[in-house]
């Protein structure tokens, strides 16, 4: 069954291009040609994804972005010309679900589109979880994160990750293991991208993000939740 998809691209002519590769896939497509109309149909239309260029005219595509986060949970990939670890970082830490860089080709971005409903899409069954860690608690049934009984919030794309990391504390994930099982096998999904998911967990989760005392890299391999033990020792290092 095909989605509603708001393709935000001030372009004409590529937002008609990626309008035709989405039909073909069955989707619904809505247009908007600035982030005033985006915002605006976004509010009005509710679509199931959201496809937005950063580079918008009366209101560029990051503000539209945290605007949509603070408003509602639909996926976003963000459109960019800018392939910096910095911008990837923004846009993911803004809420944006997943990104793709200029120039792409249509049928990359309709794939990501795929995935990214597919993600949105499914929910864990009710007798998954919860699970705690220390402070960190993950519901999967009511999407939620708590740390030290407070509510945080984060995008899709990190929960799936924090929650796969929390399902086995202390074992040790590859990235790519994590693409696998936090996304479902893409292999147009970037190892680096685990990577900005990480570092924006470890802003919201973590005392200090410069040394963290849950997500932990296991350098040369890949990332883990800490097992009690270990968050105890941290804990009682820091305290020191």
């Amino acid at each position: 069954m095909g989605a509603r998809i708001l393709v935000a691209e001030d372009d004409p002519k590529q937002a008609q291009r990626l309008r035709l590769y989405l039909e073909r896939e069955g989707h619904t497509v809505l247009l908007a040609h600035d982030g005033r109309s985006a915002l605006d149909q976004a509010r009005q239309k509710q679509p199931d994804l959201v496809v937005l260029d950063v580079m918008m005219p009366r209101v560029d595509g990051l503000d539209v972005c945290r605007v949509l986060r603070a408003e509602s949970s639909v996926p976003i990939i963000m459109v960019t010309a800018r392939a910096s670890e910095d911008d990837l970082l923004l846009g993911l830490d803004l809420g944006a679900d997943d990104y793709i860089t200029k120039p792409y080709s249509p049928r990359e971005l309709v794939a990501r589109v795929r995935v990214a409903l597919r993600r949105g899409g499914a929910r864990a069954d009710s007798d998954e979880g919860p699970y705690r860690v220390g402070a960190v608690e993950v519901d999967p049934a009511r999407h939620e994160v708590r740390v030290a009984g407070r509510a945080m919030d984060c995008t899709a794309a990190e929960f799936k990750v924090l929650a796969c990391l929390m399902a086995e504390p202390g074992r040790v994930f590859t990235r790519q293991q994590l693409l696998d099982r936090a996304f479902g096998f893409d292999h147009y999904a970037l190892e680096r991208t685990v990577d900005a998911h990480v570092k924006n967990l470890r802003r919201k989760l973590e005392r200090d993000p410069g040394r963290p005392a849950y997500l932990l890299t296991v350098y040369g391999v890949g990332y883990k939740f800490a097992e009690p033990s270990e968050i105890g020792a941290a804990t009682e290092n820091d305290a020191s």
